[in-house]
């Protein structure tokens, strides 16, 4: 019989490779979307399928994460035997804007689905899969992160992560639930949302190669991250939940790079020569003509700053044979591709 798939967060990039990779599993998969005066598939478009055919495969219904009514009935309609919660609002930057609001859908978003399958146990066994994010390890002190790894949350995004984590280890231990937490490390891809550092570059690189903008503003270049491709991870997702026991795993790449690295990269890639200069809020990129390029501006720094992070996947390795395919050069080049 074939599995079925609920998806939260089914128009982000995460949704989208899902999606992508389940329906090549032969599952049936439903996803939910928000109600939007404007369009917000656009990552899902190629997956649509008219509500009229017989036999479908991708389903879509409308619903909300912040809607306790709309997860319970939702959930109990279509009894799925997996639901991937990818929702979120998960820009951490913004999350120090609309803190409320990232704790309703971040934070109790995952504790609405876990009701919602406890009270359904003794319908059906659900499996559930909570997107965990590094930016729960905050202000660490280790050079790499990764299931014992204390905790130290430094936004309102991170917060509601570690809420919507540690609510999934209590229902999976007092209800006997099979939900699990993936601590995923930043993965990009094409499809990233625009306003994401990677995808800022990338983007912003691109039109200057075009001579369509002038100059890149950006924050904390001296940030040092652990990127992937979003493809390598949600099979990793899926893994997670393919196991006999319920368990939480880091994935990661374990390697690390500043931002500026990665301008550099990317520079590399478009073949623009660039030469930086200054230090601090004054430092900046410069071309071969001597023009400005890059420049730092300080309202993109976060409040509280997450100064490095690189996961140590060694368990995901282990257990789940799973490790990355997708190098940070191809990453870029696919990123690149994308925009020109």
């Amino acid at each position: 019989m074939k599995k079925k798939a609920l998806i939260y967060g089914v128009t982000g990039q995460d949704g989208a490779y899902l999606s992508e990779f389940l329906l090549k599993k032969n599952y049936e998969v439903h996803g939910v979307k928000r109600r939007s005066s404007s369009i917000n598939t656009d990552r899902i478009n190629h997956l649509y399928q008219d509500p009229h055919e017989k036999n479908k495969k991708f389903i879509l219904h409308y619903g909300d994460i912040s809607d306790s009514i709309s997860v319970t009935n939702l959930i109990a309609k279509i009894k799925p035997d997996e639901i991937y919660n990818l929702a979120a609002q998960s820009h951490v930057g913004v999350s120090f804007e609309i803190p409320e609001y990232t704790t309703n859908v971040d934070a109790l978003g995952a504790l609405r689905i876990l009701e919602a399958i406890k009270s359904l146990k003794s319908v059906k066994k659900i499996k559930f899969y909570q997107a965990g994010t590094s930016e729960m390890f905050g202000k660490t002190s280790g050079k790499s992160q990764n299931e014992q790894t204390k905790f130290y949350p430094r936004s309102p995004y991170a917060a509601s992560k570690l809420y919507a984590h540690w609510i999934t280890v209590n229902y999976r231990e007092s209800y006997k639930l099979f939900a699990c937490n993936g601590i995923l490390f930043n993965h990009e891809s094409p499809v990233r949302g625009e306003t994401f550092v990677t995808k800022k570059i990338v983007s912003g690189l691109c039109k200057f190669k075009l001579k369509k903008l002038k100059t890149l503003y950006l924050g904390n270049i001296y940030a040092k991250r652990d990127w992937g491709h979003a493809k390598d991870y949600v099979v990793a997702m899926w893994k997670i939940l393919q196991q006999k026991k319920p368990e939480d795993f880091v994935i990661a790449t374990g390697k690390q790079y500043t931002v500026k690295h990665f301008i550099n990269l990317v520079c590399k890639q478009l073949k623009i020569k660039i030469k930086w200069k200054g230090k601090g809020l004054n430092e900046k990129a410069y071309d071969e003509k001597g023009d400005v390029i890059i420049r730092i501006d300080k309202n993109y720094f976060r409040p509280a700053e997450v100064d490095s992070l690189m996961g140590d996947a060694s368990k995901a390795r282990k257990i789940l044979s799973w490790k990355p395919k997708v190098e940070i050069d191809q990453l870029i080049k696919e990123m690149i591709n994308y925009e020109l």
